[in-house]
């Protein structure tokens, strides 16, 4: 097969017509139009119907795209990396960030690394969910906790406690088993239990759960509003302790949140992910962090290690 067709068809497939691919290559649509029948020709099957205003890509061609177009990629990085040009980050970038993360601390870092690398665009996409890097086409994924895997690498650049916050409206627990209002995270599992350590008392309370949250930007913002007790990152909560804005209800024990910026398991990792992940453990202060400096498989081993 040839490697040339194969990338004319995955740009002509990406951009949708031979008129925005050939923009984008600068190659003439005569000649994309012609690699591409001699490339169905060569496979024996058609891999776009052609409409008069649109094409669409076959069944044949979707499932020629989505085994290829990530080989591609990858071929144009080993040529780079030969010809000697892959030294500078460059292309498009895309990332994928939870709520929290892109709301207090994703603005300003993006802002530095645009304009320390100007031929790299970066597209931020916002979801708490845990996407599929590879079938989402993602170049780095940034998520708090994620499950162990052998498909992804990564690097933890911030690690801190859980707490226990609450509006000042709800005074520090004195009675072991008192029912508390709780706010939590839609995809947690609800404890039965919170130990708490605030106020010279130490015990057990029970949360009852008044309002269920897709993010941890929404449960912060319920509970500055007064709706309940929650687990909060520290870094997140500190400040409002300080004003008393919300009231320290003490550290979650045996649990800690650590955030990790992952991505594909490739040999080659390509400089403009090297660089972002680089700028990122940059931004936070060393000791909040554990082995950030290397790039280690996590799968198979608990995050802490």
């Amino acid at each position: 097969m040839d490697i040339s067709k194969l990338s004319d068809f995955n740009t002509v497939a990406q951009h949708g017509g031979f008129s925005a691919a050939s923009r984008a290559r600068g190659i003439p649509k005569t000649t994309l139009s012609r690699r591409l029948r001699e490339l169905e020709e060569e496979l024996g099957v058609r891999l776009i119907e052609r409409g008069t205003r649109a094409l669409r890509l076959t069944e044949e061609g979707e499932l020629l795209r989505s085994r290829t177009a990530r080989l591609i990629d990858e071929l144009a990085e080993v040529g780079e990396e030969v010809a000697g040009h892959a030294g500078r980050p460059r292309g498009r970038l895309r990332i994928s960030v939870p709520g929290l993360f892109a709301h207090t601390a994703l603005g300003k870092i993006v802002t530095d690394f645009i304009a320390a690398y100007p031929d790299v665009t970066v597209d931020v996409s916002v979801d708490d969910r845990f996407v599929d890097p590879i079938a989402e086409k993602f170049d780095i994924v940034v998520r708090a906790n994620p499950e162990p895997t052998t498909d992804l690498v990564g690097q933890c650049f911030l690690r801190d406690d859980l707490v226990f916050a609450a509006p000042p409206r709800l005074s520090i627990p004195d009675t072991d088993g008192a029912v508390v209002p709780a706010v939590t995270i839609a995809a947690a599992h609800d404890a039965a239990e919170w130990t708490i350590d605030a106020g010279g008392w130490r015990g057990t309370v029970r949360p009852r759960v008044v309002l269920r949250c897709s993010s941890m930007l929404l449960v912060y913002n319920a509970v500055m509003a007064g709706a309940g007790a929650a687990v909060l990152p520290r870094w997140l909560a500190e400040p409002d302790f300080k004003t008393g804005a919300l009231i320290n209800w003490g550290t979650v024990p045996e649990r800690r949140i650590d955030a990790w910026a992952l991505h594909t398991s490739r040999h080659l990792t390509s400089p403009k992910v090297k660089a972002f992940v680089a700028m990122l453990i940059a931004a936070y202060d060393p000791a909040t962090r554990q082995g950030a400096t290397s790039l280690a498989r996590i799968g198979g081993r608990s995050f802490g290690k």
